[in-house]
């Protein structure tokens, strides 16, 4: 918690510099803290267009953010001890492991170094593909530059771009390819990216990637075929594009769902069913370890698992054959809580403060403690107070509502007896 905060009050101070403004521009305190504040939690709101607002100093302030705030501020510390060959202790490894959310100590060090090979491999990838895909539309070292900024941030689920949106995009094919592999490996999280390149020799997945790549693809297809459907005869998003360019966008918007942020529609021209949709896709998240925010896909697993155990009259839990111990079905139902308080709380605070449809605060509250980055149009229009709330939801959305509930934790203490167990009626 410290770090992050450290990380954005550092973000703050680089971006209140006057070389980090071009010429012209005005913003105010609270708008530079919104934006580091955004870009380390890699969220991607802005209450100014990125582009033609920062510098290119400023620019390169929020792409450090953005990677900071992407693979994590326990990497990036550990990356500078492993640079000037400290050693890692074994307190810090057990901070590491809670970091990631990792059942042991064991290889945590050595997972830390695959996050940071994995990230610059991808990331560079990334940028060669975009900046080819520019080279016919810009100089070669803006093209080069561009490309750097956009893999950077959307491998990271950031939302940030220099282009003033993505809607051109909307029907370039290959813009949308590159764009959507690089959120779904940002999204599945290291744990899982590790598993798929060690696949071919050791023939096995672990049941953590199976539970995320299964569930984050049926989300995937499932919230494609829903915004398609919801979507299809709206002439303010996708009703004047032809029926491939629509499966297109479709795609790319539930991918971006996992918490990129980057659109290739007017997200404030969704029909209400598609933003109410959209909600809960962004509630549920990318996948433990990854660049992403909310509840996580594995508790919305582990969630569904337990409802169809109670459903089908089963004792236990159970995901690919596999028991799920009772202590991650609680952890899980924490998680949902903790969420959902912080989530409910906040709308009924903004629908207060801020006089706007409750809709449009719901979809702002949930993209920013999802650290999703879309907007149904409100954030342009926060008054300070909003924009302090939305801060504090950014923040916490990086945490992660498991952080939030270890940082609200009572030291547990084991009971020398239990009580006698008794009934409720429910239903």
């Amino acid at each position: 918690m410290l770090g992050f905060a450290l990380l954005i009050a550092a973000g703050t101070a680089l971006l209140s510099l006057p070389i980090s403004v071009q010429d012209g521009q005005t913003l105010g305190f609270q708008d530079r803290l919104f934006t580091a504040a955004s870009a380390a939690s890699v969220t991607g709101l802005v209450v100014t267009d990125t582009g033609t607002t920062f510098t290119w100093f400023g620019q390169a302030v929020l792409l450090v953010l953005i990677q900071a705030g992407g693979i994590g501020f326990m990497t990036m510390a550990t990356m500078f001890s492993l640079m000037i060959g400290k050693k890692i202790s074994y307190k810090e490894r057990l901070v590491l492991q809670e970091a990631f959310n990792h059942h042991n100590t064991e290889g945590i060090v050595r997972l830390i170094r695959k996050v940071l090979k994995y990230s610059m491999v991808i990331e560079g990838i990334g940028t060669l593909l975009f900046a080819a895909h520019w080279l016919d539309r810009m100089p070669p070292a803006q093209a080069l530059y561009y490309g750097l900024f956009h893999a950077v941030s959307i491998f990271n689920n950031s939302g940030f771009d220099l282009i003033g949106g993505l809607t051109p995009y909307v029907g370039d094919v290959y813009f949308n390819a590159v764009s959507i592999v690089l959120i779904f490996l940002g999204s599945v999280g290291f744990i899982v990216l590790s598993d798929l390149i060690d696949y071919p020799k050791l023939r096995k997945l672990s049941l953590h990637s199976k539970v995320v790549l299964s569930f984050s693809g049926g989300l995937l297809v499932a919230g494609a075929v829903v915004i398609f459907i919801f979507e299809y005869t709206n002439p303010l998003s996708t009703g004047s594009l032809n029926v491939w360019e629509k499966m297109l966008a479709s795609l790319f918007q539930s991918t971006s769902l996992r918490s990129s942020g980057t659109s290739t529609m007017d997200t404030q021209s969704l029909r209400q069913a598609t933003h109410f949709f959209m909600v809960i896709l962004m509630f549920i998240g990318a996948a433990p370890g990854s660049t992403g925010g909310g509840i996580k896909v594995t508790t919305f697993a582990i969630m569904t698992a337990a409802f169809f155990t109670m459903v089908r009259g089963k004792e236990d839990v159970d995901l690919f054959r596999r028991r799920i111990a009772k202590v991650m079905v609680y952890k899980a139902i924490t998680v949902m809580f903790v969420a959902l308080f912080v989530v409910v709380g906040a709308t009924i605070v903004l629908s207060f403060s801020e006089r706007q449809p409750f809709l449009m605060v719901l979809y702002e509250v949930t993209s920013a403690f999802g650290t999703v980055g879309f907007s149904a149009g409100l954030t342009q229009q926060l008054t300070p107070f909003g924009k302090s709330v939305i801060i504090l939801l950014m923040f916490a959305g990086r945490l992660g509502p498991f952080t939030i509930a270890l940082a609200l934790q009572s030291k547990a203490k084991k009971e020398p007896f239990r009580y006698p167990e008794g009934k409720i009626i429910l239903g």
